[in-house]
């Protein structure tokens, strides 16, 4: 089914991603990244606005996002913040915390959030990794917000990465979408209802 909307009434729909090199399409080009692939799906309608920086914590992102909110007034805000902050061994909780405040921040300016989680290695131990997971639940939880739990679902962690181990290839892109759309689809329906 087609998405459709009245003249004029596209500044209502906008979506912001607010993300970090996941988003931002590193070391692919940036039209191969899942983020320009969601664009040219959902069309003019929709716009969709890439604030995603490599090596954003959301620390970082907290601190951007209230000038982003006024700047783009978005109906959606994707947030895809925090791997950062597990490469780095920071604390799962101030994550959390830093989370909590661009959910609270973005609803406050009238737009519904889609959280996108991330898995961290193994490195820091079971403790770190479990207690960074549960963010993202704990989130989605509390705040009763749709969730993608693990953004790289599916991809191909053996064939899909750069050399470094860590950043998805082109290739992966398509199903990082499709993981997105899944969770973001039934909110754009939403909108759609809301019209009539």
């Amino acid at each position: 089914m087609a998405l459709t909307l009245l003249p004029g009434t596209a500044q209502a729909h906008t979506l912001l991603v607010m993300g970090d090199s996941l988003s931002a399409a590193y070391g692919i080009d940036p039209q191969a990244g899942w983020v320009s692939l969601l664009e040219r799906k959902l069309g003019k309608g929709y716009p969709v606005i890439n604030a995603s920086i490599s090596g954003e914590t959301t620390s970082g992102g907290a601190a951007r996002l209230p000038e982003l909110l006024k700047q783009h007034h978005p109906d959606i805000v994707l947030l895809e913040l925090g791997g950062n902050d597990g490469l780095r061994g920071l604390s799962p909780q101030q994550m959390k915390v830093n989370l909590a405040k661009m959910v609270e921040r973005s609803r406050a300016e009238g737009a519904r959030v889609l959280l996108l989680g991330i898995e961290v290695p193994p490195n820091y131990g079971p403790a770190y990794t479990n207690a960074f997971r549960n963010v993202f639940t704990q989130l989605a939880d509390e705040y009763g917000l749709p969730l993608v739990p693990f953004l790289l679902e599916d991809v191909d962690l053996d064939s899909m990465l750069q050399a470094d181990g860590i950043h998805p290839t082109a290739e992966a892109q398509p199903i990082i979408l499709a993981n997105v759309w899944a969770k973001l689809e039934p909110m754009l329906a939403d909108d759609v209802d809301d019209q009539r």
